[in-house]
């Protein structure tokens, strides 16, 4: 690696490794994809091989085209990832720490001793005696999807004849969530940008608030050192998002993403280092960048697909009404409720920055029409 500017290899080609085109093109870094399809919304814009990650020779011909491997999604195969680390590639994050982002019940095993709502694992419907509780599918769910609360023992029986068996966690009556997302190399160095709050509706973020508002500086710096130390922890190489729930002043960690984030999109402006070149400086053993935000507060919405087709129409408008808006497109195919795109906005009052965040959001959807 060190006489080249080396190749990073990502598995999967979605909007994660689209928005990492951009900084490594910056750094000079061969980004290459392993695409589901060519129209997926990395592959659009950088270089990209076809094929399937579930397939053990499509990846690992795939590996030996890059320096290191790194992903965009949980859902490759642990055993491919433990082969290629056999075969001498170099693999960001490791099969040790990947694992729990992709399994529920081994993380919250592995970090039994940190804040975490009561769980267990259970097959059957006797194992449970108090109810409303919340229900995860151990591995494979995200935005929302494979987690339900269940308020009855029929409700356990139906989705344990579905899925077979469940991570069940207590439910906390939490006042908000938080994510903080952090980012650490093998060299040992580790950062960490200013906790977000992430506003959901349906189990889909819908936008992101950073510094996060209702957060006392002391449970700031408790959220960070946390992630920090979950970091170090299971031996993270690359960035990781740490989701937390909030209580009065307690802490709770819901969930762990061992790749960039949603819940980071508002570094891309609002951060001296956006989560991609961070990620992509992590898993090539670069010094880190300064996460220090860029203004004072950074609000991103997620454009979620309504009944409007034309994405473009709307920049006339938008542009024209608020010029600090900054739109990123996946150029993903509208469907209704699913990402397509984010706005992110800087500035330093937080009202005026919701608003206008939220009207984008609404115009663009198709929700209103000024």
């Amino acid at each position: 690696m060190s006489n080249h500017f080396p190749t990073v290899g990502v598995i999967g080609a979605g909007q994660l490794a689209r928005m990492s085109v951009a900084p490594a093109a910056a750094l000079g870094i061969n980004l290459l994809l392993l695409a589901n399809d060519a129209h997926d919304s990395g592959a659009q814009i950088t270089n990209h091989v076809v094929g399937d990650y579930k397939n053990l020779e499509t990846v690992r011909a795939f590996a030996r085209e890059c320096d290191v491997i790194t992903f965009e999604h949980e859902l490759i195969p642990l055993s491919i990832i433990k082969t290629l680390e056999a075969d001498g590639v170099v693999v960001r994050p490791s099969s040790a720490s990947f694992i729990y982002s992709q399994d529920k019940a081994a993380m919250r095993k592995r970090l039994s001793n940190f804040p975490s709502p009561k769980n267990a694992v259970v097959t059957k419907v006797e194992e449970v005696s108090e109810f409303p509780v919340i229900a995860k599918a151990i591995s494979g769910g995200y935005d929302g999807r494979g987690v339900w609360r269940i308020d009855s023992e029929a409700e356990l029986a139906s989705v344990l004849k579905e899925v077979g068996k469940l991570l069940i966690e207590e439910l906390i009556d939490f006042d908000y969530e938080i994510a903080v997302m952090v980012a650490r190399s093998p060299h040992g160095q580790a950062t960490t940008w200013a906790p977000t709050q992430t506003i959901q509706r349906d189990g889909i973020c819908t936008m992101t608030i950073t510094p996060a508002p209702q957060l006392s500086s002391d449970l700031s710096q408790r959220a960070q050192k946390l992630a920090l130390d979950i970091a170090n922890e299971i031996g993270v190489f690359g960035v990781m998002a740490v989701e937390i729930f909030v209580k009065g002043e307690e802490l709770f960690i819901n969930e762990l993403a061992m790749r960039p984030h949603n819940s980071g999109h508002w570094t891309i402006e609002g951060s001296l280092t956006s989560q991609f070149e961070q990620h992509l400086r992590a898993v090539l053993d670069l010094p880190l960048g300064n996460p220090q935000m860029t203004a004072p507060i950074a609000v991103m919405g997620n454009i979620l697909g309504g009944d409007k087709e034309d994405m473009y129409r709307p920049y006339l408008h938008l542009m024209a009404r608020t010029p600090e808006l900054k739109f990123h497109h996946y150029k993903k195919q509208v469907r209704p409720g699913r990402k397509i795109g984010h706005v992110n906005v800087l500035g330093d009052n937080l009202l005026e920055l919701t608003q206008a965040v939220q009207h984008a959001l609404d115009y663009m959807s198709g929700v209103i029409d000024e």
